[in-house]
């Protein structure tokens, strides 16, 4: 006989609190043949390599089965219950499933925690006893997760070893339907040489690395390029790992298909062919953007879209989900919905040529970006061009701009409610908690709701790690969390014990700068730290600082029995680095009306202390911990080159992409990182030069001009892109000795701003 217990995420009963679920997946039966290809021993042995890899030798402490039949309606389930010897006996319906049903186990009977930032891996010896059965399960279908911006803000430049801890992050969280794109402009090579074109037409074509994921979706071409031959082979090489491993636990890839973008030398072969031009993307101009577009409608569509698709499924296998975007952040050539109809039935018609049961899954960030263009009688028909269950729409940016209320659950097609959070991969601390714990379970309790999943979706990830444990756990309620007592708990995991003062700071956290509702807010870090210099610069906060503050205070009282955990060292660092990057608002505010009031003592006080102190304090702090260093990133970077001109190509795509974002500043700051090495050689010299050129305003009396401020400070820019030095990849200082000698200098100062 089997009694049940009560999980921290609550029992959930499927046929009752699921049945709405349940009924649409009943609607949309092309769905349910988007099954696990690993057989069930297979995600059983893939969950047990994990958890050696974890773990170690206390793996053995658990034993994991999976069974397809747990589940009776295709949303995953895990039970769990204690058998002899203080073993942990787990069984899943899926790999995934068996894995985050371990990790909830983890987490709220043994304190433990897995992160972007560290893990906080103490478990209680023995393993604490289940009393009865321990049943999780998922109101979700599909738990997706990554954006196609992901992959060049953050995995660009990951290793096997990186990509292996991604994967069995995501295992532990639940992911089932994960973004697989690494590798897929090798096959795009050997198809555009199968049609006529030469090397060069192609090298003119791809971007460099750090900028592929635009290159795709046809905003831009040929910036950061060419792309070497060894790069196709190395990301080829991951790509068949990555899939190998995502396979091996239940997982779904998301593969690539065809969206149109051709490289111009398709009209030299074809000059009949119906391409479009399009206009500069951002603020780059046509050398660089206005990609070529074949018209969906043109037969060459099919014929490229097909030989594509049919190269994916050949190389990499299909599990018949695929995801392609049209018009990201383009306007179409025409609104009637019949030829956007047209359109989407065309893209759709190259997949199934292939495969007659292949999805498409749409990002549906389009709707939002070009809400001027995308009302509803084009939205309809660009959705209803292709079969209600053939697509699934990532409602992108669901916890701020959800599209699916105003489109009646996007007129019938299944969707998936995503948060995206985090924009360029920007540090800084950021979070909608409310949103993000009503919002799905509000969608998917609406009348006729064809919501499917939930999902993940920043731009960039390796920041903000209390924010995707949150979600990602919410995927595994049937009602939202109070959190408070969320929080708190949070916080014994994250460093393994109980502090009444980080579960107070952290509440406080939550309540202010992880609880932004302002409407429409987006995550951009427009910190005055990380942008450059002007007198126009956003200053706005969304939270009340004192809360930050106070928060700071407890961290640092905690701090002196901690620093062995790397996952508090990096929160201390974390919070310390919100600080500061207020507080150099706070200075700037005061440079600026020390300049506009032509008092020169405060002006040099100010920029003195921004430029000479505080700067380099923080610099010093980010170069401490393992996780806030640039010269990781360039490493990594690096890593990938055969010789010295692959080398340095790679190292310029890694600091062009943190900060000009482009030849000129076309995206300027908007992937800024608070980094080790950047902070000191492109934030600080560029604050100096502010601060030094205002100075000599006041002076000479003669004005500030932002346009000679612009150029010289282009050049501070370009000079870092190209500096050649080489930044620290280990950690140097005492993180605790630099955090409380900022915190003694800097912590009244805080206080007396507010």
């Amino acid at each position: 006989m089997r009694t049940a217990m009560s999980a921290p995420f609550g029992r959930c009963p499927a046929l009752l609190v699921l049945g709405l679920l349940a009924a649409a997946d009943c609607r949309f039966p092309p769905l349910e043949q988007l099954r696990p290809a690993a057989s069930e021993r297979a995600q059983a042995a893939a969950v047990s390599a994990l958890l050696q890899r974890l773990l170690g030798n206390r793996s053995a402490e658990f034993a994991v089965s999976v069974n397809r039949s747990l589940s009776t309606d295709s949303l995953d389930v895990c039970e769990l219950r204690s058998g002899r010897n203080h073993r942990i006996i787990a069984t899943g319906s899926s790999g995934v499933a068996a894995a985050s049903g371990i990790y909830n186990y983890l987490k709220y009977f043994c304190n433990c925690h897995v992160s972007w930032s560290g893990d906080q891996l103490e478990v209680p010896s023995p393993l604490p006893a289940l009393s009865g059965v321990l049943r999780i399960n998922t109101p979700h279908r599909f738990r997706y997760y990554q954006n196609v911006c992901t992959v060049s803000y953050s995995s660009v430049w990951w290793d096997w070893p990186r990509w292996e801890r991604e994967i069995d992050w995501m295992a532990l969280n639940g992911i089932n339907l994960p973004l697989a794109f690494t590798g897929q402009e090798a096959l795009w090579q050997e198809v555009y040489r199968s049609l006529g074109l030469n090397q060069s037409d192609i090298e003119e074509f791809f971007s460099g690395p750090a900028f592929l994921a635009w290159n795709r979706m046809a905003n831009m071409y040929k910036f950061g390029g060419p792309l070497p031959q060894s790069w196709h082979v190395n990301q080829l090489r991951l790509q068949f790992k990555i899939l190998e491993r995502m396979r091996s636990f239940g997982m779904i890839p998301v593969l690539p298909a065809f969206s149109g973008n051709v490289p111009k030398g398709i009209l030299k072969l074809h000059p009949e062919a119906n391409v479009t031009r399009l206009g500069p993307w951002a603020h780059f101009n046509c050398s660089f953007s206005c990609s070529y577009v074949l018209d969906p409608r043109d037969p060459l569509f099919l014929q490229i879209g097909s030989l594509y698709l049919s190269q994916v499924v050949k190389q990499f296998g299909t599990d018949h989900i695929y995801n392609t975007d049209t018009f990201n952040e383009m306007t179409p050539p025409s609104s009637d919905p019949v030829y956007l109809s047209a359109i989407s039935r065309s893209v759709f018609a190259s997949m199934t040529a292939v495969d007659p049961e292949a999805v498409w899954l749409m990002q549906g960030w389009l709707f939002f970006s070009d809400a001027a263009f995308w009302k509803p009688p084009q939205i309809r028909a660009l959705l209803h061009g292709v079969p209600l269950g053939r697509m699934i729409v990532l409602d992108l940016f669901a916890e701020t701009e959800p599209v699916f209320s105003y489109t009646e659950s996007f007129y019938g097609q299944p969707f998936i409610w995503c948060m995206l959070h985090n924009f360029g991969g920007n540090n800084g601390f950021f979070g909608t908690v409310e949103s993000i714990n009503s919002g799905p379970f509000k969608a998917l309790s609406l009348k006729n709701s064809t919501m499917v999943g939930i999902g993940m979706t920043p731009e960039g990830i390796e920041q903000n790690p209390v924010i995707y444990e949150l979600m990602s756990e919410l995927a595994w309620r049937k009602e939202p969390v109070n959190l408070t007592k969320w929080v708190s708990l949070y916080t014994v995991r994250r460093y393994g014990s109980m502090h009444e003062s980080l579960s107070a700071a952290w509440k406080l956290l939550f309540g202010s700068v992880y609880n932004c509702t302002v409407p429409h807010y987006k995550n951009h870090n427009h910190s005055p730290l990380v942008r450059r210099p002007s007198f126009n610069m956003n200053t706005d906060l969304w939270y009340d600082p004192a809360d930050l503050f106070e928060a700071w205070r407890l961290f640092m009282e905690a701090a002196p029995s901690l620093m062995s955990k790397e996952t508090f060292r990096y929160d201390l660092v974390d919070v310390t680095r919100q600080v500061l990057q207020d507080l150099a608002t706070y200075f700037y505010q005061d440079i600026r009306d020390a300049f506009h009031s032509k008092k020169m003592p405060e002006l040099l006080t100010s920029g003195g202390v921004l430029v000479y102190d505080l700067l380099p304090e923080l610099n010093r702090l980010l170069n401490s911990e393992r996780n806030f260093l640039l010269g990781s990133w360039l490493e990594q970077a690096q890593s990938f080159a055969l010789d010295e001109p692959e080398a340095q190509l790679y190292d310029m795509n890694a600091r062009n992409q943190l900060t000009l974002w482009g030849p000129s500043g076309e995206i300027l700051d908007y992937a800024n990182k608070e980094w080790g090495g950047l902070m000191e050689d492109y934030y600080a010299q560029r604050w100096s030069l502010f601060v030094q050129m205002l100075v000599e305003c006041l002076n000479s009396g003669l004005p500030f001009k932002q346009d000679t401020f612009n150029q010289a400070v282009f050049q501070v820019e370009k000079g870092f892109i190209s500096n050649g030095r080489k930044y620290s990849t280990k950690p140097q200082g005492d993180t605790y000795e630099i955090a409380h000698r900022i915190f003694l200098k800097y912590y009244p100062q805080a206080l007396k701003r507010l």
